[in-house]
């Protein structure tokens, strides 16, 4: 363990730096060059998702945009093993796509229930029709739209003016089953993905990484400037109000996306004097739940790429799973009575995430407790007391009570999201206070 926790912290910040991300671009924009290709950006549409359902919206404006060919794929829900908690996952989905919908300026209304199997299996032969015709770009929003709005009637192929016909059952297995190898090959298990050239980008939030990738290389059509969805900005002036909700700040310290919005959302606590409730709880993979390669994969460098955009130190990791996630969930009761939860918090994520610190040696944790402010004898004891265990599980009730499963999410007055990219949701509960709502 002792050689992982030596050599993990420069390997992972060679392999998540920056300057790699954009070297590993520049070769593949010379091998496209060198062929004579075309920019191509891949699509994994999964029929009875409703993020697919928003990123179909917005395909044609994506393809006006900008010279390229987009190649569709219609694939399954994501394996097992990638959503353990998929019936949460399921009805969670259908509320925050309304949410985001309403964010972003597009329609969509959770109707409560999925679309029927025989409604899904109509749309998705139509679908492929539609990308044997080269059609895709225009239909898929449509077809979504209106499997969406009547989800439970069986009337997708009563829809003459598509003039589409759906292929055999046959035909429409093949397909998916190559679409779901070859998102696999590729590295990832979501639809609502876009993947270029070696990289990754999950629906509407993340489309701006690719925008921004493809204006860089002048793929953009004349007159386009921007993106259609940009990062939400964080509250940087103080906003005065009156008693704030408290914001349940649900985390692992052992989730990068959890370490890369704890700054934020502290800050805007501070901005708007919510207090902040701390609560931790463990890690999946340390509650018998695995995380497949893939994911694993993706997660890191998607955090790594967030990170940046935030402007927030990360990648030079020392992975905290294990007895370095539980003696540093030990020392956050202590943190907590002294006043200093959250800069202990703060110091734990950016020694592990960004430090390249072992929490699991005294040298440090030490490290991390002190600069904290957290007095190191008042921490060896605390070590020895397990309470916090008990704890951690009744935050992870509380969090299933919510509706949700994994972190980091949050709750404010009647608001709760999943997700760093939802902080927003957090931002504009609280400010709502100030427009007298």
């Amino acid at each position: 363990m002792w050689i992982k926790a030596l050599l993990m912290p420069p390997i992972s910040q060679r392999l998540l730096s920056r300057a790699r991300v954009l070297r590993l671009r520049a070769r593949a924009e010379h091998r496209r060059i060198a062929r004579g290709g075309r920019h191509q950006v891949h699509y994994f549409h999964q029929v009875d998702d409703p993020y697919s359902a928003l990123t179909a919206a917005i395909l044609p404006d994506l393809a006006a945009r900008y010279d390229l060919d987009l190649l569709p794929h219609i694939v399954g829900a994501p394996p097992d093993t990638a959503a353990p908690e998929r019936a949460r996952l399921v009805v969670y989905s259908r509320k925050d796509a309304q949410c985001l919908a309403g964010h972003c300026g597009l329609e969509f209304r959770d109707p409560g229930t999925q679309p029927s199997p025989a409604a899904v299996q109509q749309a998705t032969g139509l679908l492929i029709a539609a990308i044997g015709q080269q059609r895709f770009v225009a239909l898929a929003g449509p077809v979504s739209a209106r499997l969406w709005a009547h989800p439970l009637v069986s009337s997708m192929s009563a829809a003459p003016e598509w003039g589409l016909l759906a292929p055999h059952q046959d035909a429409v297995a093949r397909h998916l089953a190559a679409s779901g190898a070859l998102r696999q090959k590729l590295g990832h298990y979501l639809g609502a993905t876009f993947y270029y050239e070696g990289e990754w980008y999950w629906g509407l939030d993340r489309l701006h990484h690719l925008e921004q990738r493809l204006q860089g290389l002048g793929a953009q059509r004349p007159g386009v400037s921007g993106v259609m969805f940009p990062p939400a900005p964080d509250l940087e002036a103080p906003a005065a109000l009156a008693q704030p909700a408290p914001i349940d700040f649900f985390f692992s310290l052992r989730s990068p996306y959890s370490a890369i919005v704890a700054p934020r959302v502290f800050a805007l606590a501070q901005r708007t004097g919510a207090p902040v409730r701390l609560r931790y709880v463990l890690p999946m993979v340390m509650r018998g739940l695995p995380v497949p390669r893939e994911k694993r994969r993706y997660i890191s460098q998607d955090a790594a790429r967030e990170a940046f955009v935030r402007g927030i130190p990360f990648g030079r990791l020392n992975d905290p799973v294990g007895r370095p996630t539980e003696r540093g969930l030990a020392l956050i009761p202590l943190a907590d009575r002294l006043g200093l939860g959250q800069r202990y918090v703060l110091s734990f994520m950016q020694g592990v995430w960004s430090e390249g610190l072992d929490a699991g040696s005294d040298r440090g944790l030490r490290a991390i407790a002190g600069r904290a402010g957290l007095p190191w004898d008042a921490a060896q004891l605390a070590l020895q007391d397990e309470a916090w265990r008990a704890t951690a599980e009744a935050n992870r009730e509380a969090l299933f009570s919510l509706g949700l499963w994994g972190v980091p999410s949050f709750r404010v007055g009647d608001t709760a999201v999943w997700g760093q990219d939802r902080l927003w949701a957090v931002q504009a509960t609280l400010l709502r206070q100030l427009q007298g709502a």
